[in-house]
């Protein structure tokens, strides 16, 4: 998307079902000035939402009814695969769980942190 003064926004799709992630960084001190963001606390119609919105971040819980994120990132890889969707830039697992990040990076996703700790990765600087 293109902002007001004609930046290329970077597109980012959360979902998270407990947090709203979109604040707890703008409270932890992150400009999302450069920004689109869109958050879904359920992961219904998952695909469809990831293929509509096209994210350039797609941040994924590990415990998101009703399909767990886990499961949305192996689905969404076959997709790719399949050449039925587009992959997102970058994939991260943003459990609290530090062995459910791994079992995502393992499946796929770019990388992973603790959600509590979104707001540092390296992803926010420029």
């Amino acid at each position: 998307m293109v902002g007001t003064a004609g930046d290329v926004r970077m597109r980012v799709l959360a979902f998270e079902d407990s947090y709203d992630i979109e604040k707890m960084l703008s409270e932890a001190g992150v400009d999302l000035q450069d920004y689109e963001f869109l958050q879904y606390r359920n992961t219904m119609d998952c695909f469809d939402r990831i293929d509509e919105f096209k994210p350039d971040l797609l941040l994924l819980d590990h415990y998101i009814p009703p399909t767990k994120g886990l499961e949305v990132l192996r689905g969404l890889l076959e997709l790719v695969a399949a050449g039925q969707m587009e992959r997102p830039k970058l994939i991260l697992g943003i459990s609290s769980s530090s062995a459910a990040n791994e079992a995502m990076e393992y499946a796929g996703a770019d990388g992973s942190t603790p959600k509590f700790e979104l707001a540092n990765h390296e992803v926010w600087t420029k």
